[in-house]
């Protein structure tokens, strides 16, 4: 299994079936980026852009992806940033840390779409 150091964006309207190591695949129609595990494992990783999820960030050049890339579920445990096309690679998480972190995403999550329920709500109810 070979690292990937640098990944090269690549801006999709699908993603493709066959995914090429160092590709990263953003599909910002379907607010997905798509690409294998940068340590070499080929497992496919699907980071969703969402408010309560990952951001991209693109300069014209480079692309950033934040927050950092936790493979948990996956043997590998591999844990990474994509920072201007570079992997910079993270510390090992323990399980605790990962049940945390896990926690505090659901948590997040709840509150940001009670929040935005709460306000289409609002919206509506004072339409005449």
């Amino acid at each position: 299994m070979k690292r990937v150091a640098e990944v090269r964006p690549v801006f999709v309207h699908h993603i493709p079936e066959s995914l090429v190591a160092g590709d990263l695949y953003i599909s910002v129609e379907h607010g997905t980026v798509v690409h294998l595990c940068c340590c070499g494992c080929r497992k496919e990783v699907v980071t969703p852009l969402s408010p309560t999820d990952w951001r991209l960030i693109f300069d014209g050049e480079t692309v950033s992806l934040e927050p950092s890339i936790g493979n948990w579920a996956y043997p590998c445990r591999s844990h990474y940033w994509i920072t201007r096309n570079r992997i910079c690679w993270a510390a090992q998480w323990s399980q605790d840390e990962i049940d945390a972190a896990r926690a505090l995403d659901r948590s997040v999550k709840t509150r940001f779409y009670k929040r935005r329920d709460r306000g289409s709500k609002k919206s509506r109810s004072t339409k005449p």
